[in-house]
């Protein structure tokens, strides 16, 4: 069901809205997903960063990490050049399942818990970045090869779609996944998230990452294995990852930072402004807040983090996860002020991984507030890094998190004020647009 929004709408709209992001049914349902758990032996979730060191053959000593990379240089000979070379991968021989025990292991759970005594959902975002390098690398392997030649890094997370609002901090968590799609380079992760309650795994999250193999310097690209599917579901599941990849280009495609916006959100824009016109005035240069609304340049909030080694990835460049867990809780942060209560997060869409950020850098986080809907907040968090020596600034991520206001009413509605901020309403717009038709199961469109 495709939901259509307008501004105004009746608080029984909201929460019949509210009901629907949460519990809709995702791309495919589980009922279609092949069962691929036959012979496969869980992983504890503090096995997963040993087993991609052991892969890549690193040590956990810092300092130990110049002599490593220089001997990964010697692997250069070992990629392959072509992918035809390569033997094909069937999707269960990338499979992958990790137990989170929280149930029966007290001094675990205290590193993914909350001030409210829910599990932390940055520390998720987290064991979902190292599971999804872990899957590639699983896909790729090669018997002949003690350590694997290929750098696999996160160069998106497409989407994360949750069904629950709340993750017991009491109960087993078991975290899935396998490799979707394959391109020559380039790999579609597909993972879910389950909880143990009255004996039956229940789902919580679905996610899909994409992630590109380079060669063992991290410089070029590196060829993977083909994936064959077996059977009508992972042919259903090949296909969806291709259509993915189309709807990606089409969306970078369309991007407000390439091409001008649509008629109608220039009308929707127009419209706005001339709601923030003092009516005595009738001036340009005179603007009114509405009622119930906030100047978008007032929702916002700013982080720093200094990169030490203890955030490393096995590469020795800061771990992806980590700055997805930074940027989640800066725009929570954001989230809880601007709507006055708890917020919980609805959805994560289309994070790119631009640039790696190296230890030793001062990396500034900004959260902005740049949509909102009834009691739905669209948050945007841009992060850039600075080299202290060189003083260069780079952006290195651009996030997006959909939160959704624990009241049952409309949170202040977010006004632009300049046309770089109308642009960034409209960007967030179509971000907020696309993770709720994802979720009810149509394809996402501008």
């Amino acid at each position: 069901m495709l939901l259509t929004f307008r501004l105004g709408v009746t608080c029984q709209m909201s929460r019949f809205l509210s009901r629907s992001l949460m519990t809709a049914s995702t791309m495919y349902s589980k009922d279609r997903l092949p069962d691929m758990s036959e012979g496969c032996i869980p992983v504890h979730v503090n096995d997963v960063r040993d087993k991609l060191r052991e892969i890549v053959g690193v040590s956990t000593n810092w300092r130990d990490h110049v002599q490593a990379m220089e001997e990964r240089k010697t692997l250069q000979s070992l990629l392959a050049n072509r992918q035809e070379d390569l033997p094909p991968r069937r999707m269960k021989d990338s499979y992958i399942e990790v137990m989170l025990p929280l149930g029966s292991q007290p001094q675990l759970r205290e590193k993914y818990l909350n001030v409210y005594s829910n599990v932390r959902f940055g520390r998720i975002l987290e064991d979902l970045d190292s599971l999804g390098v872990l899957i590639c690398y699983t896909h790729a392997k090669s018997e002949s090869l003690r350590t694997s030649p290929l750098s696999i890094v996160t160069a998106l997370v497409d989407k994360i779609d949750l069904r629950q609002q709340l993750i017991s901090p009491d109960c087993d968590i078991k975290l899935t996944g396998h490799v979707s799609w394959v391109g020559k380079t380039s790999m579609e992760v597909k993972m879910h998230m389950l909880q143990l309650h009255g004996g039956v795994y229940s789902p919580v999250l679905e996610a899909t990452f994409v992630m590109v193999a380079r060669d063992p310097e991290n410089r070029r690209p590196a060829f993977v294995n083909p994936l064959v599917p077996d059977g009508a579901e992972e042919e259903h599941l090949l296909k969806q990852g291709e259509l993915n990849k189309h709807r990606r280009i089409e969306f970078s495609t369309a991007s407000l930072l390439k091409m001008a916006p649509t008629a109608e959100e220039r009308k929707t824009v127009h419209d706005m402004f001339l709601n923030t016109l003092d009516t005595k005035t009738v001036s340009f240069r005179s603007r009114v807040l509405p009622s119930n609304s906030v100047w978008m340049e007032d929702a916002k909030l700013k982080g720093l983090e200094i990169c030490h080694p203890q955030q490393r990835n096995i590469f020795n460049r800061i771990f992806g996860g980590f700055l997805m867990r930074k940027a989640y809780e800066l725009g929570w942060a954001t989230a809880c002020s601007y709507g006055g209560s708890r917020p919980y997060v609805v959805a994560v869409d289309d994070i790119m991984f631009q640039r790696p950020v190296e230890i030793g850098s001062l990396l500034f986080l900004s959260s902005q507030i740049c949509y909102t809907e009834n009691n739905y907040m669209q948050i945007r968090v841009h992060s850039e890094v600075s080299d202290p020596i060189t003083r260069e600034h780079h952006t290195t991520n651009i996030f997006h998190f959909t939160y959704m206001s624990d009241k049952d009413k409309e949170v202040p509605q977010i006004v632009p004020k300049t046309y770089g901020e109308s642009m960034l309403y409209l960007d967030g717009k179509r971000h907020f647009n696309a993770a709720v038709q994802s979720r009810n199961g149509q394809s996402r469109s501008l």
